[in-house]
Parts: C-alpha cells; structure tokens; sequence
C-alpha cells in the first residue's frame, strides 16, 4: 500500500549548503521531518555541483514522518546571470537594458532548461527563457 502524503514543501536550496537554519528547519520542522536528514541526503544529491547554486526542490512528507524530495534545475534568471557574468538584474527593468543576450546564450540556456519547461520545441523554450531575460532588464538579440 502507498503511503499517505501528508503535505508538499517547496523551497529554493543552494546546492551542497543545506543546513537546519531557516527556511529549511522551520518548514520541515513543522512537518515532524528529520532536518539533519534531509540536510544530509541534500548535500550528497548535490555535491557535484556548483557550491551555492540555487536548486529549486519539491519535498514530498508522508504520514509516517518520512520524506521523498525531487531537485529540478536551476531557475532560467540564475543560467541566465551566470551567461552574462552579472550578479543581479535591471532596477527599473523595462526602462533601462543592464546587457544583452545574444541568440546562441538563448538557445543554450533553453536547451539546458528543456526538461523543466513546459514546451514542446527549442524555440517555444528560447521564448520563454527570452521573456525572463527581458523581465530582469535585458535586451535579447537575433
């Protein structure tokens, strides 16, 4: 018989730096989880890649206090940034352009972020990457 799903946690974890600190030990403390646990298994999941790179994860609870959890790829913003060598986005995004984003980064980046989007094809996920870029301030070209 399956488990029974107590509830889902969603939260942003830099890869190989999981620790009880906050967001983590509250949102898995309330659930009954075992932080250290999760910490442990995180940190092991992620330790051949980059230190602190933002890991989006969906921890599943069950009833009988343990857990599952699912890593997906870095958010489109984070390869985004790293292509551009740029630590934030525009202040005023939409009045001023910080960079640009030439169509070869676009297409790298769509076609790493492939499996997490919700498109059929390269270009409709070159279009969705594009649109996060112009979000943050930037001028895509091509």
């Amino acid at each position: 018989m399956a488990k029974k799903i107590i509830g889902y946690i969603k939260l942003q974890v830099p890869a190989g730096a999981a620790t009880p600190s906050p967001p983590i030990g509250p949102a898995l403390g309330q659930r009954g989880l075992n932080i250290m646990e999760f910490c442990k298994a995180f940190n092991a999941a992620t330790q051949d890649k980059e230190k602190n790179t933002p890991i989006p994860t969906l921890i599943t609870a069950y009833a009988d206090k343990s857990f599952t959890f699912e890593m997906k790829l870095p958010p489109a913003s984070f390869y985004i940034k790293q292509a551009l060598n740029m630590n934030s986005g525009a202040n005023r995004p939409g009045h001023e352009i910080v960079a640009i984003l030439t169509e070869a980064q676009l297409r790298e980046i769509a076609e790493k972020k492939m499996k997490d989007l919700n498109s059929d094809t390269v270009e409709a996920a070159m279009a969705q990457i594009a649109g996060s870029a112009r979000s943050m301030g930037i001028k895509v070209e091509g």
